[in-house]
């Protein structure tokens, strides 16, 4: 059972993203995503703290942290975090799909919102490398091994936007794959 929070973020989140895709990112103001969800320009505010993050937020992160913080610590680290990743994505909601790939199509297609969406994986980069932090590997192994695998994801998921024949789970799994298979 899902909050009246939960339901206004959603709504609002669903608009946004529908109005953005009809009339492009730029041309889509919060004044409008606000009125056309029925809410005020604050109750947006109170949701979202910005326009962009209605589509670069991720919350994803704090999975994938605990899903590689799971891991055995003897598997080497590329391992560790290929599988706790693949956790966390099998795991993705029914219906996810097309949002995401509506998503991350205005992301890739807007260049205003390439430095937000670098912050985010940089963000990402983050929780994965304190994830991986044991005493077995250091820290630079585990940025290392860190912005490897979300350069790998981010790469799969910006390709796996613009195509319309591949399901997200194959084009995640096969990033996952290849890197598990060259350094496990």
């Amino acid at each position: 059972m899902t909050t009246k929070i939960e339901r206004t973020r959603e709504n609002l989140r669903a608009t946004a993203v529908r109005l953005f895709a009809q009339f492009g990112y730029e041309a889509t103001s919060v004044a409008l995503i606000a009125s056309t969800a029925g809410v005020s320009e604050m109750t947006f505010f109170r949701h979202f703290p910005s326009k962009e993050s209605v589509l670069i937020d991720d919350p994803f992160d704090p999975e994938i942290g605990e899903a590689i913080a799971r891991q055995p610590d003897m598997l080497p680290p590329f391992v560790r975090a290929v599988r706790g990743i693949r956790a966390v994505w099998s795991r993705l909601p029914d219906g996810a799909e097309e949002d995401l790939r509506t998503r991350l199509r205005i992301v890739a297609s807007t260049p205003a919102l390439h430095s937000a969406l670098g912050k985010n994986s940089t963000a990402t980069e983050a929780v994965i490398a304190e994830a991986l932090s044991s005493g077995l590997i250091s820290d630079r192994t585990s940025r290392v091994v860190a912005g490897a695998v979300l350069g790998a994801l981010n790469a799969a998921l910006l390709d796996w936007s613009m195509a319309e024949d591949e399901s997200l789970s194959s084009a995640i799994l096969g990033a996952l794959d290849i890197l598990e298979a060259n350094h496990g």
